[in-house]
């Protein structure tokens, strides 16, 4: 059972996280409300569209700032537990400041499994019906780009005439055999084009000794030939780019249709570590705002912690983004990318651990 003063401390925990919390998503709404009514002030749909909008994409654009709420959360804790002296109370009680930072730590773990595996799942899913509707007032909807079991299904429009593409897999520039069906506007086939190669770098693909179908008359052409499409490598990179939008079960089954595919899935794998890392990183940060709150001065103001809080916040974003990139352009292990910023952060904060209980 829960001692009283670790109920009290976890539930103040809480409180602060919620607080905090539900600041950082007005600001969010707030803040991307403006995008979503100008996208939208062209358009002919219901006033309260883009607030809805606004909201389905909140969730997990607040995910993402999580680490930076449980860090400022912590500071915001201790500064009312100092200015009330609860603190001092809890010591004089046999509580020492270790067992205060163990209660935070293990506390911070559990929201974290909780957020990774509840929250993430329905926020992600909030993310795909935004993704979804918008997709449909915007340009891009007449193209798709989706990996099967089967291979790459590519659906393009151009010329009044509607491709539909079907490679195994994709190997450096390459699209590698491949299957074109052109259609007219009405979805009367015109012609089939058969290729072990095709060159995708431009938007203008160059298709390898092409095989192509005509009135059920197939004749081979040792010409290269080239299309316009609205395709080149780079745009569907970008097609794939929005895993945010995919649930747990989702993101390792499209990792496991990448590898089949030959496309990289090491955006997937980072994104997993880090989902999976997500418990350990808030932990870490809150024995790291901890520590700090207890090496300061107790008479410094609210205004302070805040202009702390954001500025610890902003290096330690810039440091996972360095290690994230570092990880996606292969420059080291992924894995690597993940975990250095983790260790580096628990070095402090285990330096920082030495004679706490003096503090």
């Amino acid at each position: 059972m829960f001692k009283t003063y670790e109920k009290y401390i976890v539930k103040n925990f809480l409180n602060k996280i919620l607080s905090i919390s539900l600041i950082f998503f007005c600001l969010i709404v707030i803040l991307s409300i403006l995008e979503e009514i100008s996208f939208f002030k062209n358009l002919n749909v219901n006033f309260f569209f883009p607030y809805l909008l606004t909201l389905l994409n909140a969730p997990i654009t607040l995910f993402e700032i999580f680490p930076f709420i449980f860090l400022i959360s912590t500071q915001f804790l201790f500064y009312d537990l100092f200015k009330k002296e609860e603190l001092n109370l809890l010591k004089s009680n046999g509580l020492s400041n270790f067992k205060v930072i163990k209660i935070l730590f293990f506390s911070s773990f559990l929201i974290g499994i909780f957020t990774v595996f509840i929250y993430y799942n329905a926020a992600s899913k909030l993310k795909f019906f935004y993704t979804d509707i918008k997709n449909n007032f915007s340009n891009d909807n007449k193209y798709l780009a989706v990996v099967t079991d089967s291979g790459l299904w590519l659906k393009d429009e151009i010329n009044e005439n509607i491709l539909i593409i079907k490679a195994n897999n994709i190997k450096d520039n390459y699209l590698i055999d491949v299957f074109i069906n052109k259609f007219d506007k009405n979805f009367n086939l015109q012609s089939t084009i058969e290729s072990k190669k095709i060159n995708i770098n431009q938007k203008k693909w160059i298709i390898k000794n092409p095989t192509i179908t005509l009135e059920n008359i197939s004749t081979t052409n040792n010409e290269d030939l080239e299309i316009n499409t609205n395709f080149d490598k780079k745009k569907i990179n970008s097609l794939f780019s929005n895993i945010s939008t995919l649930n747990l079960l989702e993101l390792f089954d499209l990792k496991k249709d990448f590898e089949k595919l030959g496309y990289s899935s090491d955006e997937i794998k980072i994104h997993l570590m880090k989902l999976f890392s997500t418990p350990i990183l808030y932990s870490v940060l809150t024995i790291l705002s901890a520590i700090i709150m207890f090496n300061m001065k107790r008479d410094k103001s609210l205004f302070f912690h805040v202009i702390l809080g954001i500025l610890m916040s902003v290096i330690i974003y810039y440091i996972n983004f360095m290690f994230s990139s570092l990880g996606n352009n292969g420059k080291i292990p992924i894995i690597a990318s993940i975990f250095l910023p983790i260790l580096f952060i628990s070095i402090f904060a285990i330096i920082g651990l030495i004679r706490i209980n003096e503090k």
